[in-house]
């Protein structure tokens, strides 16, 4: 097989004081032991406001909520020449809500990975089921470490099980030990000793084994439970010690504080073996059985202690057939009854230990590290470059493109100053100037093609739009000025609420994605200016196009309590108009259609999704849902709804003149929805939504010219618009990006677009 040589892990690390740094380390230690030729080099996630000192072998610190870290690290791990990555996932190692930050890093990455699993619910919120299912379709092999992980990840995540291996979590390597020896070593000789060890936080349960000591000491009167560990250095920041007062007082009301020893330190390995050996029982009291791995318990158990514990997933695995005791969670008489019998016996003890240190020499750390780098040969043979011209569809109505996408006409469309508004034929119309609205849409493309790794928006270009932006902030009036002559005069103070929400929308996405840090620190400024306004706007457009910019602001920056705050003013203000005007079977925000209507539904699918209110993506779907009714024709393919029909009340969608912008609109909030729910449904409907730019529409002609990347301004009754203006253009490019975003966790045909390969 294709054994990888250079590996690059990425996830905590010592001298970081948690489960995964610790598991980081051993297992990248392991690795490298495996053979001579083996090398390991980590990149270290670290907690805000916390600095380490690290070890030669991290190359890289990723600062755990500032974004463009995630993406140097993947230019880092590109340039490096490495054979495959191992990451270790965890919700809450990394920045954005629900760690989803990493997956700016995945996006970018062009080298076979690995991910481990240290957490799979069973229950997840709709963010942590689309962070998680990402993840696993970033990743070119998942590891899990019980096949309790397999099974959740194939029925809740959708993860084909070929693509799952399960390796145990990884132990040291120690002989069958006697405890009495130990005990002489550490000075607790003649005493029964009970252990559980590992970082203090309230989800241990170590309370409930404080509660069963005084049963167990009636058992037996020398009995000493240790509870060795530091408190949780996120709990300890938060809190100070409070946790483990309470534990101390809990034992000392009991009566049993003689009884209880608690040792308040990190230890390092060779101690925290010292202290398995001399243990009679190890429990873990855990208190909920959403635990898919405790390297605790894997130490203890492949050392050949026994164990105790409560019927959490990993435990169910490991300590079947007499390895072990399962007691119920929380139930302090089952827990002291288990240690109790146990201690009293020594020869039913002795076997439980013989049997799980059998079972655990499968477990040690050269055997696991043998089976990870089996599972990352596998990734090397499966993986092949990031292609966006992957992302292409059989199934269209027009002879397939072979060219790859053009912005051509883009550029044709540009000047120093930015972006020109029309266009008579592909000419650029200079008589029309400028408008804030287009170079909005244009700074928003350059975001979203640095998101997918993608250039041809020169920086150049993009610091025009930027500029044009910056230039059109009016601080007098606090709003965003909208039309530009082609001389550079202001035509207006202000511009409209829409045009300010769209221009939101841009910095907001230029805020978290955008390839330049000073850029992006300029676009929050800007974006924290110009956001409050918007709680007097009165276009529910306006309140759509905020919430979309405010979705990028609020992950870029996600202390900001303004930024939170108006997120759910602006969300509830229109479901607020949605529960006033929706009646008969109309599901929708006003009583006529008019142009990017399904930005509306949009934005609150990705708010509820963001906030996690599930009212919000409800109403988004419904809402949805009945718009796509109204933009389907007789023969089934998409129909935007045409100006000619804007806002007329009562009256059916008139079907003339259609505009690529509604397109746009409508397969943006289609990825949403499919975001939401993981219905294939939604791709179906933006791949047919697509089309219509490339032919699938009532004229049954395409309006895009792959040769220039120009895009007509839309369909007239009669006939194409041949004019090509910015915003066309530029929503055709949008379209094309995102409909390409779906690749990664799905394999639907889709639409035709070729790009070229990413560099």
């Amino acid at each position: 097989m294709n054994k990888p040589t250079r590996i690059a892990f990425i996830g905590n690390s010592p001298p970081r004081q948690c489960g995964i740094a610790t598991f980081t380390g051993d297992l990248s230690h392991a690795m490298t032991e495996s053979a001579a030729d083996v090398s390991a080099s980590i990149i270290a996630i670290t907690d805000e406001d916390q600095s380490y000192a690290y070890p030669p072998d991290v190359i890289f610190e990723i600062r755990e909520s500032e974004p463009e870290d995630y993406v140097t690290a993947a230019r880092i791990l590109n340039e490096g020449r490495f054979d495959a990555v191992s990451l270790q996932h965890e919700f809450g190692i990394f920045g954005g809500p629900d760690g989803e930050f990493i997956l700016t890093l995945l996006s970018h990455l062009r080298v076979p990975v690995v991910t481990t699993c240290h957490t799979i619910l069973a229950d997840p919120t709709p963010s942590q089921h689309h962070v998680l299912k990402k993840v696993a379709a970033h990743s070119n092999r998942i590891v899990v470490m019980a096949e309790r992980g397999r099974l959740l990840l194939t029925q809740v995540y959708g993860v084909a099980p070929e693509k799952i291996d399960v390796i145990a979590h990884g132990i040291p390597d120690r002989p069958f030990h006697d405890p009495e020896l130990a005990k002489v070593e550490r000075g607790y000789a003649g005493r029964p000793i009970i252990l559980t060890f590992g970082l203090l936080s309230p989800n241990k349960g170590i309370e409930v084994v404080i509660d069963a000591m005084p049963a167990i000491l009636e058992q037996n009167p020398r009995a000493l439970y240790i509870v060795l560990g530091a408190t949780h250095p996120t709990l300890l920041r938060k809190q100070g010690d409070t946790y483990r007062d309470s534990l101390r007082h809990r034992a000392e009301k009991l009566g049993v504080d003689h009884a209880v020893e608690f040792l308040n330190q990190f230890v390092d390995l060779p101690t925290l073996l010292d202290f398995i050996a001399m243990c009679d029982v190890y429990v873990t009291p855990y208190l909920d059985e959403a635990q898919m791995t405790s390297g605790t318990l894997a130490y203890s158990f492949g050392m050949g202690s026994a164990v105790v514990s409560t019927p959490y997933w990993h435990a169910l695995e490991l300590l079947t057939d007499a390895r072990g005791v399962l007691v119920p969670f929380g139930d302090a008489s089952a827990t002291g009854k288990a240690i109790g019998d146990l201690l009293g016996d020594d020869e039913r003890r002795m076997a439980m230990r013989h049997l799980a240190y059998d079972a655990g020499r499968s477990m040690i750390w050269s055997h696991v590290a043998v089976l990870y780098l089996e599972s990352m040969a596998k990734a090397r043979e499966s993986f092949r470059p990031k292609l966006v011209s992957d992302l292409v569809s059989l199934r269209i109505t027009r002879p397939a493109q072979r060219t790859a996408l053009k912005l051509g006409h883009l550029h044709a469309m540009c000047d120093d100053t930015g972006i020109v508004q029309h266009a008579v034929f592909s000419v650029p119309d200079r008589s029309h100037g400028y408008c804030v609205d287009d170079n909005a849409r244009a700074l928003l493309l350059s975001s979203l093609l640095s998101k997918a790794a993608e250039i041809g928006i020169t920086d150049r270009m993009t610091a025009s739009f930027a500029a044009f932006v910056e230039h059109a902030w009016n601080p007098d009036t606090g709003r965003f000025r909208n039309f530009m002559s082609y001389d550079r005069r202001w035509l207006e103070d202000e511009g409209s609420e829409d045009s300010h929400g769209r221009t939101l929308w841009a910095l907001g996405s230029c805020a978290l994605s955008d390839t330049d840090a000073p850029r992006r620190r300029w676009a929050s400024a800007l974006f924290a200016k110009a956001m409050s306004v918007t709680l007097d706007f009165r276009s529910p457009r306006a309140w759509a196009f905020t919430l979309l910019g405010l979705n990028d602001y609020c992950t870029a920056n996600p202390h900001d309590p303004h930024a939170r705050m108006l997120r759910v003013r602006l969300a509830e203000s229109l479901m607020d108009l949605e529960r006033r005007v929706s009646k008969n079977g109309r599901r929708w925000f006003e009583e006529g259609l008019s142009y990017e209507n399904a930005r509306l539904s949009q934005a609150l699918i990705v708010t509820g999704l963001a906030t996690k209110v599930s009212a919000f993506v409800d109403t988004g779907l419904a809402t949805l849902q009945w718009l796509m009714v109204q933009q389907t024709a007789e023969a089934g393919h998409f129909r935007a709804i045409g100006t000619e029909g804007f806002f007329e009340i009562g009256e059916p969608p008139k079907p003339f003149d259609q505009q690529p912008v509604e397109a746009t609109a409508t397969v943006s909030a289609c990825l949403a929805a499919y975001d939401a729910t993981s219905d294939k449904h939604w791709i179906e409907l933006a791949n047919s939504t697509f089309n219509w730019f490339t032919g699938s529409n009532d004229h049954g002609i395409s309006l895009v010219d792959p040769e220039t990347g120009s895009c007509r301004d839309g369909l007239h009754a009669d006939r194409a618009n041949e004019n090509r203006g910015a915003e066309s253009v530029l929503c055709y490019l949008i379209s094309s990006i995102e409909i390409g975003r779906v690749h990664q966790a799905h394999t639907p045909v889709l639409p035709r677009v070729v790009f070229r390969q990413f560099s």
